[in-house]
């Protein structure tokens, strides 16, 4: 096929995934033997500017099976990656301290630390206790903006009030890479208090925080539109994750999503 064939076939199957919203919401089914990994992810808003950044907002979330309905190996450590055309930034937005918020409810972490936070969600985990049947627990997820040692951090913090009261605070590490697809990461191990006490199977969470610092409007996450002039749109990797299990079983996934040049 020739070049000008090429960018004509991009071109209309670009066209069809902006006019029909064939991947208005990224999504993917990963599959490793009887383990099963369901992701999901999605920008917003999609119009964005084709030069510079305008605020956004970004959900990721994930729920791990079996294929046999037998118990999930227990999620060890998980990674994000963020396309590289999205900014993370925190500067001037205030830091939750971990003690704030560990232990605590939703209500006491947010009355604590409302001013730090950027983004809200929910989790569900597969809890076993001795003597007991394995149950599921369901709660509330909300992610704070946070420093360790002068780098910054986010935490995620969730709470389940049933069968009874139960907090845990996952620190995500922030990094940022120079060359590549992805610019930003979040990587998390999550704490041992967590992992003896349930398996994290379900998480869902939104990204999105607008501020103001030294009299001007912010916002935690930005982006454009990565389009090549002459096109109205582009479809780009949103992000890339990682997740590795006990027992050694890992599984990658790349969600791809789709935006439209504004004006």
């Amino acid at each position: 096929m020739s070049a000008r064939a090429t960018k004509i076939a991009a071109t209309l199957a670009l066209l069809a995934a902006l006019a029909g919203g064939e991947i208005a919401r990224a999504a993917e089914i990963k599959q490793v033997g009887n383990l099963q990994v369901a992701l999901s992810g999605k920008l917003a808003p999609r119009r964005l500017p084709r030069e510079g950044r305008a605020p956004i907002a970004v959900s990721v979330g994930w729920r791990i099976k079996t294929t046999d309905g037998s118990a999930p190996p227990t999620l060890k450590t998980l990674g994000i990656e963020i396309n590289r055309n999205g900014l993370l930034d925190s500067a001037g937005l205030p830091s939750c301290p971990y003690a704030k918020i560990q232990p605590a409810s939703t209500s006491r972490a947010l009355a604590s630390c409302r001013p730090a936070l950027v983004g809200r969600g929910h989790f569900s985990a597969l809890v076993g206790l001795r003597g007991q049947e394995p149950y599921v627990s369901r709660g509330q997820m909300l992610v704070f903006n946070g420093e360790s040692h002068g780098k910054p951090i986010l935490l995620g913090q969730i709470y389940s009030a049933r069968p009874f009261a139960s907090s845990f605070v996952i620190p995500f590490r922030v990094d940022r890479l120079a060359h590549g697809t992805y610019g930003t990461t979040l990587n998390a191990t999550l704490p041992a208090s967590l992992l003896a006490w349930g398996n994290l199977t379900e998480v869902e969470m939104r990204l999105s925080r607008k501020f103001s610092y030294r009299g001007a409007r912010r916002s935690f996450l930005s982006a454009g539109c990565p389009a090549p002039k002459g096109f109205p749109g582009a479809v780009f990797p949103l992000a890339r994750t990682a997740f590795a299990f006990a027992g050694g079983t890992s599984l990658t996934s790349t969600l791809t999503d789709n935006c439209e040049v504004r004006g």
